[in-house]
């Protein structure tokens, strides 16, 4: 605890940017989580106090300095079927235990998987994240009080007009001074602005109230099954997938741009602990948010105090301010989220496209267009990741290569080069003239590897065919690593050491 406090005493740390970084924060969060608990069905507090609960808890817990945690739409999202069918005493405990996996990937240490997801995956993640973060603020411009309509005449020119001024502002304020974070500036600017000429336009109020008390523990009333079970595991595994994901392309994200590395694993444990405190005090779970995390970010925030007073911030809201916080003009908010739109979407990589592989073009614009269409972070990067697996292996399969020679002892020669695995077994085995070579075979691997249980079968099936021929082959500079994959599978092939060092494989009897 006094390591993840450790920020009360960080020297040079600029206490006044982390404090109102926080607050902005806690501004751009609030009707987010108030939406989508509104999307599931449930109470704009059980929002609320998902934002406060996952924030808090990670700001002192969690992997990355910097990061945002709360109430994210990713993750409750998985959740509303279960909801509207079983009721949200089975939501809460199926947060309970998305958490409890969570922090068993965390505690087993797997979190570090997440780093293999390709760059033209990340790209597409974060160019479709931000067209979802745009698109979603249009939805702010239907009239408050019939959804399905559209703003027109004077409301929509207010909306507007106030939408560009904080963007405007959002824009323009760094280059004068970066002493307050612009994006709260805006805020609070467009706020004074309604207030005193006293504009009717859509406010926080007209998506919901956000006042409230404190959040109370309870145990999930629902019956200890193993029925109970087999109902809440599927959504469960769903959420703590999707909120691991998210939140670890978040941090990896964050990595980047500020240079510095953050432990996945420690966030693993993290989102588990605060999913699995939303459980059992009326939140409806979470994990890292994007877009508040550039929020955070931009405005100057590097470490876990910022998260921590945006939490805090929530938390006071709830309290004491939320007459006063229901009164911000939302286009102030959609300005704002605009600007975290724009921020999101990586510009540059349209720059550097045509220096891309035409298949990691594909990839990063599939990617982007299943984020854009189904709002489902985990699906888009699980299918990037696995076309560009295929891809990989792909062309690994078309870069096995053998060299054949006859030495003067007529031993003839087999020099592979590439690796031996899944996808090049085929083509390795067509490279073999069985009834054409001599009694004597070497198979060099000196530029090869054998990478898997494919390979492994593979050099089965050629020593037996070349044993059904009375031929004898023999395998040359295996790698320590081959040989003990060689050697673990020796109830397949057998592998006879010689000192030369040259391996005489033979099949079992």
């Amino acid at each position: 605890m006094e390591k993840a406090l450790s920020f009360i005493s960080i020297p040079n740390l600029n206490y006044k940017n982390e404090i109102l970084a926080g607050l902005t924060v806690a501004m751009t969060m609030i009707p987010e989580s108030i939406s989508f608990a509104i999307l599931a069905g449930l109470s704009p507090l059980t929002g609320l106090y998902a934002a406060f609960l996952m924030g808090l808890v990670t700001s002192i817990l969690g992997g990355r300095p910097g990061m945002v945690s709360g109430g994210a739409g990713a993750t409750v999202i998985t959740l509303i079927a279960l909801a509207s069918s079983h009721g949200v005493q089975y939501l809460f405990a199926a947060v309970i235990l998305a958490g409890l996996i969570q922090f068993l990937v965390g505690a087993l240490k797997l979190g570090k998987f997440v780093r293999l997801i390709p760059q033209p995956v990340m790209y597409g993640f974060l160019n479709g994240l931000a067209i979802v973060i745009f698109m979603a603020q249009l939805e702010q411009f239907k009239d408050p009080e019939n959804g399905s309509m559209w703003m027109s005449g004077s409301s929509l020119y207010l909306m507007a007009g106030l939408t560009m001024l904080t963007i405007l502002i959002v824009i323009g304020l760094p280059r004068l001074t970066k002493v307050v974070p612009s994006s709260l500036v805006a805020i609070f600017v467009v706020f004074g602005i309604v207030a005193f000429f006293g504009i009717e336009t859509k406010k926080v109020i007209d998506i919901a109230s956000i006042s409230g008390g404190l959040p109370s523990f309870n145990i999930p009333e629902i019956p200890f099954t193993l029925d109970s079970l087999k109902i809440i595991f599927p959504y469960a595994l769903i959420m703590a997938t999707v909120g691991l994901i998210e939140s670890l392309l978040t941090l990896n994200m964050v990595d980047e741009i500020t240079a510095t590395k953050g432990n996945s694993n420690r966030e693993s444990i993290a989102q588990g602990t605060a999913n699995i405190v939303n459980g059992f005090f009326g939140g409806m779970g979470g994990c890292a948010m994007v877009a508040q995390t550039l929020v955070n970010i931009n405005a100057g925030a590097r470490s876990r105090l910022s998260a921590f007073v945006g939490a805090i911030a929530i938390l006071v809201i709830i309290l004491f301010a939320g007459p006063f916080i229901e009164k911000i003009p939302m286009a102030a908010l959609v300005g704002v989220m605009m600007i975290v739109a724009i921020k999101t979407f990586q510009w540059f990589s349209f720059r550097i496209v045509n220096k891309f592989p035409k298949s990691d073009i594909f990839v990063g614009i599939l990617v982007a267009l299943i984020t854009v269409i189904l709002h489902n972070l985990a699906v888009a990067v699980l299918v990037g990741v696995v076309l560009s697996a295929l891809v990989f292996a792909w062309d690994n399969a078309k870069r096995i290569r053998a060299r054949k020679y006859i030495d003067s002892e007529g031993v003839k020669y087999y020099e592979i080069c590439g690796p031996l695995f899944f996808g090049s077994t085929t083509a390795f085995l067509e490279k073999f003239d069985l009834n054409e070579d001599p009694d004597r075979i070497v198979v060099d691997f000196k530029e090869s590897r054998i990478v898997d249980m494919s390979a492994i079968d593979a050099l089965h099936k050629i020593t037996g065919r070349y044993a059904k021929l009375g031929k004898k082959i023999h395998l040359r500079h295996l790698s320590d690593d081959c040989r003990t994959l060689l050697n673990n599978a020796s109830g397949v092939i057998e592998v006879n050491i010689e000192e030369d060092p040259t391996y005489i494989v033979m099949p079992r009897d």
